[in-house]
């Protein structure tokens, strides 16, 4: 990065540690922060006393899964670079160490192991006293109390499926630790952690609602646990209980494919009929420190003003798409060309292609704030839901309903020209798994879940050998050796690290 970069970095992501620690929080339906304390502390003894308090405290967990190890390097890292869809990108020289993690050379003490790490256990403490605090308050009404549990269970169980899937097993904190003796626990196995998630995903599928009124657009919903649900069951390969969650999801009627596939990813669609599950971010009038989601920020094309150019395709993700299939250009924004939006890219700017999912138009980029503060980023969207349906429905032997919401996805690409993309026909098992595997490539590129989705094909020896990846080893990174340190020796190292 450059010197201004990182001092922009180290500018928000302590703001984000202060925020943290003295729990002010940001309304993830409202998006305006509450106004700092004097002393800028808030006491705990003073706390979880009132409606508002709980208020405050789900806020939180809303808020801080912007934050620097969520969305930006740490996430890059270990849930996109390993993929054959990113390389690193920007300045050669800037940032070289997330080479390592592109051709797996990164050992245990590389640092965005253990902020990848600390990110994820940030927020479960986050959610945990939520969980561990809310039945206490008086003041607080019973139905505020379900659904509040629900939301912070469902994004603890996005930190866990986030560490599971790129660690294997791990500590499993269910709540705040009471006293010394519990800060230091072993590794849970990897099915006890897939058995938490699980265990949380049905409590919160069971008491979030459907939807919420406009003031709370942007909340946990049912949907968006049944959905989470349905993804975790496909990385443990329970196809009927895929098949049923997303099948639930279906039926509830409140998703649709947004028509332009281009435009979906913009900020004025945000929270549209396709999303069911997006990170709220927010450019704050008046507060360039509180607008501080830097997911567009490192992404941005490099040498303009939208940012820092890293995360950018490869050639091979490119050469994925079927000719014609208007996502491509909807997915990746080249040098020289200029964007749906009117921005020009100059020839001269460092990297080939960048990625255009998580662009932010220049005319939005606002002085004295984040680059692309405002953009969500968006986790789970309706599409993927189809997908995982067809998936499902093939392994299942159900071809007909397979082919159906296969098709539902490549129609909505299509849009009106028939005269690409055609209907995918084959009733052959096999042929038609490898039909869904490239349209949720394609479909869901530069969204963090390829590198994942090839270790669970059994694919990752083939399609990542090249780039390094060994078999009994890279299914899973290394723990970071400073928790390792820290647990004196508690936990144990992966093998082959």
């Amino acid at each position: 990065m450059k010197k201004t970069d990182k001092n922009k970095f180290r500018a928000v992501k302590s703001g984000t540690l202060i925020m943290l620690s003295t729990m002010l929080l940001l309304s993830a339906c409202k998006k305006s922060f509450l106004e700092l304390p004097k002393e800028g502390e808030v006491q705990s003894s003073n706390f979880w006393t009132s409606a508002a308090d709980a208020d405050k405290a789900v806020s939180s967990i809303y808020s801080n899964l912007r934050s620097w190890d969520q969305v930006a390097f740490s996430p890059i890292a270990i849930e996109s670079l390993g993929a054959d869809d990113a390389e690193k990108g920007s300045d050669a020289s800037d940032a070289s160490f997330l080479n390592m993690y592109d051709n797996f050379s990164v050992t245990s003490t590389q640092d965005q192991l253990g902020n990848f790490w600390n990110g994820m256990y940030k927020e479960i403490n986050l959610c945990n006293q939520v969980l561990d605090h809310i039945d206490t308050m008086g003041s607080v009404a019973t139905a505020m109390k379900t659904r509040y549990k629900a939301e912070a269970k469902f994004v603890r169980a996005y930190m866990y499926f986030r560490l599971v899937r790129a660690f294997g097993g791990v500590p499993l904190r269910l709540h705040v630790p009471l006293d010394q003796n519990e800060y230091n626990i072993p590794r849970a196995s990897a099915d006890d952690v897939w058995n938490a998630i699980e265990a949380d995903l049905n409590d919160a599928a069971a008491a979030l609602p459907v939807a919420y009124s406009a003031g709370d657009i942007g909340r946990i919903t049912k949907g968006g646990a049944l959905s989470l649900h349905a993804k975790v069951a496909m990385y443990r390969k329970n196809w009927a209980d895929v098949k049923s969650y997303t099948d639930q999801v279906i039926a509830l009627g409140v998703y649709s494919l947004y028509p332009n596939y281009e435009k979906m990813f913009r900020v004025e669609n945000e929270n549209c009929s396709e999303s069911i599950f997006e990170i709220q971010c927010a450019l704050i009038t008046g507060n360039g420190g509180a607008s501080n989601c830097q997911y567009s920020q490192v992404q941005g094309i490099r040498g303009t003003v939208s940012g820092w150019g890293f995360n950018i395709p490869t050639t091979s993700l490119v050469n994925e798409f079927e000719s014609g299939d208007p996502r491509l250009n909807a997915t990746v924004i080249f040098r020289g060309t200029t964007t749906v939006e009117g921005d020009a890219v100059p020839s001269t700017v460092p990297n080939p292609m960048y990625n255009y999912k998580s662009y932010v138009p220049f005319s939005q980029i606002i002085t004295g704030y984040t680059e692309g503060c405002q953009q969500n980023v968006r986790v789970i969207r309706y599409a993927d839901v189809l997908l995982m349906n067809a998936e499902a429905n093939n392994e299942l032997g159900n071809t007909t309903p397979a082919l159906a919401a296969l098709e539902l996805v490549r129609a909505r690409a299509r849009a009106g020209n028939s005269g690409i993309l055609p209907a995918v026909t084959t009733t052959d098992k096999t042929a038609l798994r490898n039909a869904i595997w490239h349209e949720r490539r394609v479909e869901l590129a530069m969204e963090f879940d390829r590198y994942f989705d090839v270790i669970r094909q059994g694919r990752a020896a083939t399609v990542f050998g090249p780039k390094g990846w060994q078999a009994n080893k890279n299914e899973v990174w290394p723990i970071p050796q400073t928790e390792i340190d820290l647990s004196n020796n508690v936990l144990t190292q992966n093998p082959g690290y």
